[in-house]
């Protein structure tokens, strides 16, 4: 009597069992990944509406300064923090003042910029954790399954060796082992590349 693809996994090879229960395990861990990440790309959004309306409300620094920081931490208000206060070692007052005029020459321009560079970097790092799993359980996932559906063409061609015949009872269970390997690979790959694609975006739109 022909089994279904879950029942065939009882009788499955001891090497089939091991590959398709790696298999099933990423699934579950790429899933987790991609619940945090978009929790926090969420949370991410949100606070950067938070900043630019306090941004837009503000006509001076000073304003958006003290506005800024009432709100919740967020990566947006961690980098106007830090050239503000790199502003205001290089400018010592003019925040204070109620219409400052010093502006930055090239030279601090540009030394803003590589702070900010910096700052950029740290929350960037920051905001893509974990998001590397994702593609590792993309590119692994296909090859376990590959290594399973190679255990089974093997354990297809013993049945026929055994048998001596190469009819189908000595063919399908091999067969069959091969394929559900196959879809345990594809079915943890797909969703974590698909993941990994769009959060790799999310992070360079950022």
């Amino acid at each position: 009597v022909p089994m279904p693809g879950l029942e065939r996994l009882w009788v499955a090879s001891l090497e089939t069992k091991i590959v398709v229960a790696i298999c099933a395990l990423f699934p579950v861990a790429s899933w987790f990944v991609i619940g945090i990440k978009w929790w926090q790309f969420r949370r991410l959004n949100r606070q950067a509406d938070r900043f630019f309306n306090a941004m837009e409300r503000s006509t001076r620094l000073q304003d958006a300064y003290q506005g800024v920081m009432k709100l919740p931490p967020s990566p947006y208000q961690r980098l106007f923090r830090e050239a503000l206060h790199f502003y205001d070692e290089l400018r010592p007052g003019a925040l204070r003042s109620e219409q400052p005029r010093e502006t930055l020459t090239p030279t601090q321009l540009e030394a803003l910029k590589m702070v900010l560079g910096k700052e950029v970097a740290a929350e960037r790092d920051l905001l893509g954790h974990y998001i590397p799993w994702l593609a590792t359980i993309g590119s692994v996932s296909p090859l376990l399954g590959l290594l399973g559906t190679t255990i089974g063409i093997i354990n297809a061609f013993t049945g026929i060796a055994t048998k001596g015949s190469g009819n189908l009872p000595a063919v399908a269970p091999g067969v069959a082992e091969a394929l559900v390997a196959t879809f345990a690979g594809l079915a943890a790959a797909i969703p974590a590349v698909i993941a990994y694609n769009l959060y790799v975006n999310r992070v360079r739109l950022f």
